[in-house]
């Protein structure tokens, strides 16, 4: 959950600005994209699959290099 305290002499401006940067950290954006459609397990574990194949085959060519 985020939390925003105004600061004193704060415009709405900056505090709606600090809000959505506490929001993009937090990773509740990313959270509701990816819950915004439903994926069956298996799309789940076939993604999960590639993208460490991925980063298997990127550590394997930083190693050699």
């Amino acid at each position: 959950m985020v939390k925003l305290t105004l600061r004193e002499s704060e415009s709405i401006q900056e505090a709606v600005r600090r809000f959505r940067k506490l929001v993009e950290r937090s990773g509740i954006k990313k959270e509701m994209r990816r819950r915004e459609y439903y994926e069956k397990p298996s799309e789940v574990k076939r993604r999960a699959r590639l993208r460490a194949e991925r980063r298997a085959r990127r550590t394997r060519t930083l190693q050699g290099v």
